[in-house]
């Protein structure tokens, strides 16, 4: 047996070991190539220190307190050369992946099939070679090749860690690199290649109530969260409010009410800024967050959408007096034309 540590640098690449029961974390990336900082590997010096973002461990006592202050422990932090891990960890490492010498990892697959599912958006789906491979941590996002080239986007999973397939919703922009293959050149059986996974926009331990803030494509990461949330059976509540520019840009709807169906305690609403929709609730996502939602900032938000509505949301909690536990957020615009 042997337990997940998925390690995020600063750099937003994470990499993910296998760590033995009873073996010390620092032992278990250094078995996988990984140098993690290090002086005295004795619990003395403090250099290997890290924050264990989720997961239970034991540290032991054989490190000092110059090392490792009881404050600093009592706010997760970690020395790996003690740090002996009992379930699956997510460790923030506060140095970049170059420096431990962590190398991009690339893979690939081949498509299953792309569709336009708006005039707006495209969703692409891919099977990996080796799908045990494909270790994310639901929100991150890849960088995806453009086939015949050397050039590169990013783009969120929209699937959820560990499925058979991995999916993506990719922004359909007029004569964009990435969107223009994919509607003229692209088809089943084709090869793609990405690397990764990066990212500090990634769904962490739920221990309150969850708002989920999506702006058109922004949605994807979003889903991957829905997935893995609906998967564990969490018992908080969960508001998702799905903003889009017009009534064609709305997608994945089916896929939002069949997770709906899994989660007791999930509530969702959609939006359109477009006033001259037909939708029954017109505006930005701000104007349908309510007090309810926001409980006095005790509360998790997760927020990926354009740098406006990310800005937006920002002012709109400043100008509320609202300052949530935690609050993630990632900002994307849609990439120039070729």
């Amino acid at each position: 047996m042997a337990y997940r540590i998925a390690l995020t640098f600063e750099d937003g690449a994470t990499r993910f070991i296998d760590c033995k029961p009873d073996e010390k974390v620092l032992d278990a990336a250094y078995r996988h190539k990984i140098n993690l900082p290090m002086d005295c590997s004795d619990g003395v010096c403090g250099t290997c220190k890290c924050r264990c973002e989720e997961g239970s461990y034991d540290l032991g006592d054989d490190y000092i307190d110059d090392a490792l202050t009881a404050d600093e422990a009592a706010q997760r932090m970690v020395l790996t050369c003690q740090m002996r891990v009992s379930t699956d960890c997510v460790i923030a490492v506060p140095v970049d992946s170059a420096t431990c010498k962590v190398k991009p990892t690339e893979q690939g697959g081949e498509i299953v099939s792309i569709d336009l599912v708006s005039d707006s958006t495209i969703v692409l789906r891919l099977r990996p070679d080796d799908p045990g491979a494909i270790t994310f941590l639901p929100g991150q996002y890849v960088n995806l090749t453009v086939p015949g080239t050397t050039r590169h986007r990013a783009y969120s999973f929209s699937s959820k860690p560990g499925a058979d397939e991995v999916s993506f919703l990719i922004r359909n922009v007029p004569g964009g690199l990435m969107s223009d293959w994919l509607s003229k050149t692209g088809a089943p059986g084709i090869r793609m290649s990405f690397v990764g996974p990066n990212g500090s926009f990634y769904l962490r331990a739920v221990e309150r109530p969850v708002i989920l803030l999506a702006g058109g494509t922004g949605l994807a990461p979003i889903l991957s969260m829905l997935e893995v949330l609906a998967d564990q059976g969490v018992a908080e509540r969960i508001h998702l409010v799905y903003g889009v520019t017009r009534d064609g840009d709305l997608v994945e709807i089916d896929r939002i009410e069949a997770l709906a169906a899994r989660l007791p305690r999930f509530t969702w609403v959609s939006c359109v800024a477009d006033p001259e929709s037909g939708h029954p609730r017109k505006g930005y996502v701000t104007q349908h967050l309510s007090d309810e939602h926001l409980n006095a900032g005790d509360c998790d938000i997760y927020l990926c959408g354009p740098p406006p509505m990310v800005e937006a949301v920002r002012g709109f909690l400043t100008e509320k007096g609202v300052a949530p536990r935690r609050f993630q957020y990632e900002k994307f615009a849609p990439s120039e034309a070729a």
